[in-house]
């Protein structure tokens, strides 16, 4: 007997007949044989229209006001499926996060998981129960309603996955499993019928939407078996594992991007120790996330210093910068709010060099001029000008041979 975590996001239980589909889709599943835990999302649009109820009572509400109101979208899907499955006369029990106990720490709106109590759960399921649990909250240890922030009801079944020791996780979405790139940019593009952990964590951390970052880390830590899927149609999807042996023959395994870039550059800086953290310093302070950073040394003893910050953070940041540059001397700072990041990704990069100069080579070929590069083991990341995005990326495919490798599952 298999045990298997799914996960429904907000798309899939968007209305009462989706959620009736999903019940039909658990009902066949533990009908096989197999224990079911069913995690979901609230219905799509339903917490934004939570938030906005929030605003018109008060422009500033509490994070500890905010995680009780929007709690409760998910608290409506889980006891609605609950209800279906009875239809069709599947036993079931839904549990909130803090029924279940998923013990988090007092973070509210953007909570971690400390323990889960699987008590419950098993004694359920050993009863022949499907146990639909909703996503994205939990509890603290003084007994608050919390929610997990973004992505939250992916890392809520990544977690009861790992707790449980599941077979796999599925994560049930709009699209049917990772592709080599958007195929809304690159028709050409193929699903991945496996990606390694590593890959996966680029992707998303370079701007692939597929997953949440924070569940696939969780995934990789605790080794659970994940499995993308679409919803609407049946197919295999993409296995997320450790395992690379399917990987071997694929030098790249995608290309992301990410059109939310701008960068900024501070001229003419002083080249003395510590320089970096007065340049960096007050702008993590502000709470904005720096990206690539290049740095070049001059012959006057001068450095010109670059980093990229995300888009909605370009003015912040620049006003920023400008104080520093009259506080260190520096000559002018420039910046560019029209740029986007392309990566390619792939663990074959580790044991085969070329790869670097053949990415070069095709946006030459192109007549792309890269503004930035920066790389790890398995990724290559470059810096263009926004209006040859999709440019770069179809070519990239195209050089890679990613519309030919066999990976579909």
């Amino acid at each position: 007997m298999a045990l298997y975590v799914y996960k429904f996001g907000g798309t899939s239980v968007g209305s009462v007949e989706r959620i009736k589909a999903v019940a039909e889709k658990v009902k066949i599943a533990q009908d096989l044989g197999d224990q079911i835990i069913v995690v979901l999302s609230a219905m799509s649009g339903e917490t934004n229209r939570l938030i906005a109820l929030a605003k018109e009572m008060q422009s500033q509400p509490s994070d500890r006001e905010m995680d009780v109101l929007i709690s409760t979208g998910e608290q409506v899907t889980v006891a609605l499926l609950s209800m279906a499955l009875h239809e069709l006369g599947c036993a079931a029990v839904s549990y909130t996060g803090a029924q279940v106990r998923i013990l988090t720490d007092s973070a509210y709106t953007k909570a971690r998981i400390r323990d889960i109590d699987d008590v419950k759960i098993r004694a359920d399921l050993d009863s022949g129960k499907v146990v639909v649990v909703a996503g994205f909250q939990g509890v603290d240890e003084n007994g608050n309603i919390t929610t997990l922030g973004r992505g939250g009801s992916d890392t809520t079944a990544v977690a009861l996955a790992a707790a449980l020791k599941a077979d796999e996780c599925h994560i049930y979405t709009d699209v049917d499993g990772v592709y080599t790139t958007d195929p809304r940019v690159e028709p050409k593009a193929r699903r991945l019928a496996q990606i390694t952990f590593e890959e996966m964590l680029e992707m998303a951390s370079l701007g692939s939407k597929v997953l949440q970052i924070r569940s696939v880390e969780f995934a990789g830590k605790y080794n659970v078996a994940l499995r993308v899927l679409s919803s609407f149609k049946a197919g295999c999807g993409t296995l997320i594992t450790y395992e690379e042996s399917q990987m071997e023959s694929a030098l790249i395994s995608g290309i992301a991007f990410n059109r939310d870039e701008a960068k900024l550059t501070i001229t003419g800086v002083p080249d003395l120790p510590g320089i970096a953290f007065k340049i960096l310093g007050p702008v993590a302070d502000a709470n904005i996330e720096v990206d690539m950073i290049v740095q070049n040394i001059a012959d006057d003893a001068t450095t010109d210093f670059t980093f990229t910050v995300h888009r909605n953070d370009y003015d912040c940041a620049k006003a920023i910068l400008e104080g520093t540059c009259i506080e260190l001397g520096a000559r002018k700072v420039t910046g560019d709010n029209t740029i986007v990041k392309v990566s390619i990704v792939g663990v074959g990069m580790r044991s085969h060099a070329g790869i670097a100069s053949t990415m070069f080579k095709t946006l030459a070929a192109e007549g792309i001029n890269i503004r930035m590069i920066a790389t790890s083991e398995i990724k290559i990341s470059v810096v263009v000008d926004e209006k040859y995005m999709e440019l770069a990326v179809r070519a990239l495919h195209a050089a890679f041979e990613l519309d030919k490798v066999t990976q579909e599952g």
